[in-house]
C-alpha cells in the first residue's frame, strides 16, 4: 500500500471542521512572503517555563505499518528494509488496519472458528492458542455489504443495487437493542442513494430481506448538490417526502407512492427506525434477526400502469451501479470470501520485526466489521505470547466512513468492555478520527441536533457511564487533500491548522486529561509530488513539534515503510507518503526528505537516548509588528543538558536570518560566546526532480552539520524551504550567545 487514499480511496475530505475558516484566512493573509531588499529585525524568543513535558521521545515519536498487496509483506520486512526503518530513530510503532477501511472482516489469526462451523460461515473468532507465528493475516469481503465505495482498494460493490435479488445488505446486529441496551430508535440505520444527477422522483419500491423495517422514512436532499458525493457535505437539509413516513410495514415487495407532485433531487435517504426482528428461515443465530435487510430497491416516477420508471442503475460492479452509502454492515461472511490479494502483516511478524524496540505498540482491533469476541481474543493471544501491550485502538476512521457518533459509541462501549474483560491492563481508545472531516455529516444528521461528531460521541459515553474507558483519543493528520495545488500557500497555514485542531478538540468536549495521539500524519492522504520534496519534510517537522508543544502525547508517521511512487490522475503528479522511495519489489532506491526530517527530530532536536524532555514556547518577533514571517521555532531542553531549537522556514524562495534570546537567563550562565552545533536540511542537500514515474532526488545527502562559536549578535541563516536544528549547552545563556539578530528578507 502507498498513500492512504491512492488505491481508490477517492473520497475527498474537507478542512472545515478542525480549522476555523477565519483563522485559516488570517494565517494565509498574514504570512506574507518576503520581498527582495526588505530588512527586519527578528528574534526567536524562548520563554521561561516549559509548556510541555516531561516526555520521552522513545515512547512519543513513532511510525506506522499497514496492510499491502499480499506479496509485499515478505518484501517489506527484509533485514535491509528493517535496518533502514530503524535508522529513522522512532521508538514506538503503530499497526494500521487496512481491512477496517475496506469493509472487510479481519481474521487476525488464520486459525479460528465459525459460528456456523459445518458450513464454514457466519461470525468469525480467531483462535487464541499459541502455534506457529502469524506472519500474514487477511480480510474477508462481506457478502452483506451495502457501500458501493470503500476507503481501501475500492473494488467492492453494494448488494442493494447489484441486480440480484438473492443477495442483500444487512445492517450491523451489534447496533440493535439486544447488544446496545438502547431503544432501536436511538440507532436508526440508513441507506443513501446518490443518483449522480437530479431526477424526478414520485415513488419507491423496496424488496426487503429479513429482518425488515416496520417503521421508516423516505427522504430527499433539499439543497445544493454535492461535488464529491456525500462527503462534499453541501448546504441543505433532509426532507421527508409528503407520503414518505411509513408505519406498520410488512416487508416483502414494498412499493409506495412518495408524492403526488414531482420532486427533483439527486440524493435520497431511507431512515430505518424500527425492525421486525424476524430472521430468515432455518436460522438459529439470534444475530440473523437483528437489524435491517434490503435486497434491491428502485426509485423514479410512478407510471400509469403501476410500474416505476427506475432511475437506479443495477450492476454487480462499483463503476456501473448507482452509488449507495449505508450506516453499517453485518460482519457475517464465509470462508470463500477471503481477499487473498491484500494482507495485513501478521501480529507475530510485527513484534518479531524489531521495529517495536521491545516497547508496547499501539495496536488495532476491528470494530466496524467485526465482533467484540474476536477483538478480545486478539488481546488474549498477544498476552499468551508475552508481548508488551498498552494502547489498543478500537476501529479506524468511523467518522470518515459515515458512521454516526452514537453508533460508534455503542460499538466502542461493547468493545471496550470486552477488552477489559480479556485484560484489564490494556488501555482502550480511538477512533483514528479523520481529523479534517466536517463536524456534522449529511449522511447521519438528524435536525435539529447540530452537535459535532466528537461532542455526541463523548455524550454517548457519559450517558452510558463509559467515559473512563476512553483512555486516549486518536486522530489522523493529513491537512492537505489538494496535492495538485502549490505547496507554499498550504505550508503558510499549516501551523495554524494544527493549533486550531487541537483547540477544537477541547472546545468539543474532549477532557484535558485524555491523551491526544496522532495515529497517522503526512502531507496528504493522496499521492502527489509535494510528498517527495522538502515541503513534506517541513510539514512533518512543524506538525509534530507544534503538536507536542500543544500537549500532544504520541505521533506516528505514516510512510515508515519503503514504497514506490503512485500516480495522482487528477493532475498527473507522482509521489507518495514515504521515507524511502523503492522499486515495485520494495527495494529501497532513495531516502526522501521525510526521512531526513524524521532523523533530525529523533536524533538532533531530541535526545536519541531518550529521557525526560521539556518544551518551551519559542516566539518569532519581527521589528514590524504588523508583519508575520514564514519561520516557526520550537525549543526543547534535553536531559543531557543542551538546548535544541527546531527552526522551519516555509518561504520557498528566500533565506531568513534569525537571532535568538532567552527571556529569563539563569544565574551563572556563561559569557558572550558558546560552542554551538547546527544541522540543516535544505536545497543544498536534497532537491526533488519531477519526471513522472522516473522522478529522482538530486542531491540526496544527509543534512549538513557544523559546529561553530556562536557569539553575541550571531545570526543563523535559514535557507528557503529548510529545516534547521540549533543546539548549545544549557549552561550558556541564549541571550549572551546570540542577542537579538537582524533578519535579512531576501536571498
Amino acid at each position: 500500500m502507498t498513500s492512504r487514499r491512492t488505491y481508490g480511496r477517492a473520497r475527498a475530505r474537507r478542512l472545515a471542521a478542525l480549522a476555523a475558516a477565519a483563522l485559516v484566512g488570517h494565517a494565509a493573509a498574514g504570512r506574507a512572503q518576503s520581498r527582495d531588499g526588505d530588512t527586519a529585525t527578528v528574534t526567536i524568543a524562548v520563554r521561561a517555563g516549559s509548556v510541555a513535558g516531561p516526555f520521552d521521545p522513545r515512547t512519543t515519536l513513532g511510525g506506522g505499518v499497514d496492510g499491502h498487496a499480499a506479496g509485499d509483506i515478505g518484501r517489506l520486512y527484509t533485514p535491509a528494509n528493517r535496518r533502514a526503518m530503524q535508522s529513522a530513530g522512532f521508538g514506538v510503532l503503530t499497526d494500521r488496519l487496512r481491512t477496517e477501511l475496506g469493509n472487510d472482516a479481519w481474521h487476525w489469526n488464520p486459525a479460528g472458528r465459525w459460528s456456523e462451523a459445518p458450513l464454514a460461515r457466519g461470525y468469525w473468532t480467531s483462535d487464541t492458542a499459541v502455534g506457529a507465528p502469524i506472519t500474514r493475516s487477511f480480510g474477508y469481503r462481506l457478502p452483506r455489504r451495502g457501500n458501493t465505495i470503500d476507503q481501501a482498494d475500492d473494488d467492492g460493490y453494494s448488494r442493494i443495487d447489484d441486480g440480484d435479488a438473492r443477495t442483500f445488505w444487512k445492517s450491523d446486529p451489534y447496533l440493535a437493542q439486544s447488544y446496545t441496551g438502547d431503544d432501536d430508535a436511538r440507532h436508526p440505520q440508513w441507506v443513501i442513494i446518490d443518483l449522480g444527477h437530479r431526477a424526478t422522483i414520485t415513488a419507491i419500491r423496496i424488496q426487503w430481506g429479513a429482518p425488515f423495517a416496520t417503521t421508516y422514512d423516505v427522504q430527499y436532499w433539499a439543497g445544493d448538490d454535492p461535488e464529491d458525493g456525500i462527503d462534499g457535505n453541501p448546504d441543505g437539509a433532509w426532507r421527508t417526502f409528503p407520503l414518505g413516513s411509513v408505519h406498520s410495514a410488512a416487508g416483502g415487495d414494498d412499493q409506495r407512492r412518495l408524492s403526488h407532485r414531482a420532486v427533483h433531487t439527486r440524493l435520497l435517504r431511507l431512515v430505518l427506525r424500527a425492525a421486525s426482528h424476524t430472521g430468515p428461515p432455518r436460522t438459529s443465530d439470534p444475530r440473523d434477526a437483528l437489524g435491517y435487510a434490503i435486497r434491491e430497491l428502485a426509485v423514479g416516477v410512478l407510471m400509469p400502469n403501476g410500474a416505476i420508471a427506475d432511475v437506479v442503475r443495477h450492476a454487480a460492479d462499483r463503476t456501473r451501479q448507482t452509488v449507495i452509502y449505508v450506516s453499517s454492515t453485518d460482519p457475517w461472511h464465509r470462508a470463500v470470501d477471503i481477499d487473498s490479494t491484500m494482507a495485513q502483516p501478521g501480529l507475530d511478524q510485527v513484534f518479531h520485526s524489531h521495529l517495536t524496540n521491545g516497547r508496547a505498540p499501539m495496536l488495532p482491533v476491528a470494530a466496524l466489521y467485526d465482533t467484540p469476541e474476536n477483538a478480545a481474543a486478539e488481546i488474549i493471544y498477544l498476552r499468551k505470547r508475552g508481548y508488551p501491550l498498552d494502547r489498543v485502538e478500537i476501529g479506524e476512521e468511523p467518522d470518515g466512513q459515515n458512521v454516526s457518533p452514537d453508533d460508534y459509541g455503542a460499538l466502542y462501549v461493547q468493545w471496550a468492555r470486552a477488552l477489559a474483560a480479556a485484560d484489564p491492563a490494556v488501555h482502550a481508545g480511538g477512533p483514528s478520527w479523520q481529523s479534517t472531516s466536517p463536524d456534522v455529516m449529511m449522511a447521519w444528521r438528524e435536525d435539529p441536533d447540530a452537535r459535532p461528531w466528537l461532542t455526541r460521541f463523548l455524550d454517548y459515553l457519559r450517558v452510558h457511564q463509559a467515559s473512563a474507558s476512553l483512555t486516549f483519543f486518536s486522530f489522523e493528520w493529513y491537512p492537505f487533500d489538494d496535492v495538485c495545488a502549490p505547496t507554499a500557500p498550504q505550508l503558510a497555514r499549516a501551523t495554524d491548522l494544527m493549533t486550531s485542531a487541537m483547540a477544537n478538540l477541547g472546545a468539543q468536549g474532549l477532557p484535558a486529561n485524555v491523551p491526544r495521539v496522532i495515529a497517522e500524519y503526512g502531507y496528504s492522504a493522496f499521492a502527489g509530488t509535494a510528498e517527495m520534496g522538502r515541503a513534506a519534510a517541513l510539514l512533518d517537522a512543524d506538525a509534530v513539534a507544534n503538536f507536542l508543544t500543544l500537549g500532544g502525547t504520541q505521533a506516528f508517521l505514516y510512510g515508515w515503510e519503503p514504497s514506490p511512487m503512485d500516480r495522482n490522475s487528477r493532475c498527473d503528479t507522482w509521489g507518495d507518503n514515504t521515507m524511502f522511495l523503492s522499486d515495485t519489489l520494495r527495494r529501497i532506491r532513495y531516502p526522501t526528505a521525510t526521512y531526513y526530517a524524521a532523523r533530525m527530530l529523533t536524533q538532533d532536536w531530541l535526545e536519541p537516548a531518550g529521557g525526560p524532555h521539556r518544551l518551551y514556547r519559542a516566539i518569532v518577533h519581527a521589528s514590524d509588528a504588523s508583519r508575520r514571517v514564514p519561520v516557526t521555532a520550537y525549543a526543547a531542553l534535553r536531559p543531557n543538558g543542551t538546548w535544541a531549537l527546531l527552526l522551519v522556514n516555509t518561504d520557498p524562495r528566500h533565506s531568513w536570518r534569525v537571532g535568538v534570546r532567552l527571556d529569563e537567563p539563569r544565574a551563572g550562565d556563561a559569557g558572550p560566546s558558546v560552542r554551538a552545533s547546527l544541522v540543516q536540511l535544505s536545497a543544498s542537500t536534497y532537491r526533488w526532480h519531477s519526471n513522472g514515474a522516473r522522478g529522482t532526488p538530486a542531491p540526496d545527502t544527509p543534512p549538513t552539520r557544523r559546529t561553530f562559536i556562536m557569539s553575541l549578535g550571531e545570526r543563523v541563516a535559514l535557507p528557503p524551504y529548510s529545516v534547521t536544528v540549533l543546539r548549545w549547552p544549557a549552561a550558556s545563556s541564549i541571550a549572551a550567545a546570540t542577542g537579538s539578530g537582524r533578519l535579512r528578507a531576501g536571498p
